[in-house]
């Protein structure tokens, strides 16, 4: 499923802009991804527009509180992972409000293995779809020049 996100992140980036749900499932048919898979990558991309602050507290965005995780976010995310967003955090490019979104986002991830670098797409597009103007030189530096990097379609 995370393929089929990359795909569409990188073919659009403005979630507004994006060709009406039917459009784009033949679309990502067309481009040889599996009907299932691409109904659960559709409804997350949706979702992901749907993020907003209103759902947190107004203190979430400011706050310094050390982020402890439930079991089920634990089952998700490993000590490697949950290190990632705490750097992301410290390093200024996830506030607290958007490291929450990030989780969101990976506890609807469809995949049995969470692992950094797909949390590294992940926290992309959830700023670009904050912000689609905004550089992320650092986020994408991570993604991109590691040597490690997730296949793309």
């Amino acid at each position: 499923m995370l393929e089929i996100l990359i795909y569409l992140f990188e073919n659009y980036p403005h979630i507004e802009l994006a060709p009406h749900r039917d459009a784009l499932a033949l679309k990502l048919t067309a481009a040889g991804f599996n009907g299932d898979e691409i109904d659960c990558a559709l409804d997350w991309f949706s979702d992901l527009g749907t993020l907003n602050s209103a759902e947190y507290p107004a203190s979430l965005m400011h706050s310094r509180a050390i982020r402890f995780y439930a079991e089920v976010e634990q089952d998700r995310l490993d000590s490697e992972s949950q290190g990632l967003l705490m750097f992301l955090e410290q390093a200024g490019i996830l506030n607290p409000l958007q490291r929450e979104w990030v989780i969101d986002r990976v506890l609807a991830l469809d995949e049995d293995e969470i692992t950094p670098d797909k949390i590294k797409w992940i926290a992309l597009m959830v700023l670009w779809s904050q912000n689609p103007n905004q550089d992320y030189l650092l986020l994408e530096d991570m993604l991109f020049n590691d040597g490690n990097s997730l296949p793309i379609h």
